[in-house]
């Protein structure tokens, strides 16, 4: 079956072709976990702190621990560890939460700000230099295919 460039791919060819999407993203995702771990000590962020500072960031909202791993597909535990170590570092706080008296919402703090923005700062210096001529559709597309992939992933019960 002959499919045009600019045609919906039928499912049988669909399966494979985003399969090479996750061949791709694998390993740059771990490339990219790598290389923010090497600059954690200059940043002091590890990897899962800074996740959850990207979140809070984000959102611009304070969130329970609960909400967070929710949100990241992370579990409640590993969210908790890396709320401790932001917490130790001075980058988030936790406040009241009127909603819940035993769950704490947690706040991004200055230092917390200056530290993810530096950090997203020399990464989008870096991408910056990214060959390939990319243009912005180009982007756009790669992001609306990725979103959902993520939507449907997300469908599944595991």
């Amino acid at each position: 079956m002959v499919v045009k460039i600019d045609s919906p791919l039928p499912p049988e060819q669909l399966g494979p072709r985003l399969a090479e999407i996750y061949a791709v993203l694998g390993p740059l995702y771990r490339r990219a976990t790598r290389v923010v771990e090497n600059e954690s000590p200059q940043t002091g962020l590890s990897v899962g702190v800074r996740t959850v500072l990207e979140l809070l960031e984000r959102t611009g909202t304070a969130e329970t621990v609960p909400q967070i791993a929710r949100t990241l597909g992370l579990s409640r535990q590993f969210v908790q560890r890396m709320v401790n170590d932001a917490l130790e570092q001075g980058f988030v706080a936790l406040k009241r939460n009127p909603a819940h008296r035993r769950s704490s919402l947690v706040e991004l703090t200055e230092p917390g700000h200056t530290a993810i923005r530096a950090v997203q700062g020399s990464e989008h210096e870096v991408l910056g230099h990214v060959d390939g001529d990319l243009t912005d559709a180009d982007i756009t597309t790669t992001l609306r295919v990725l979103r959902q992939m993520l939507a449907a992933v997300n469908e599944i019960d595991v």
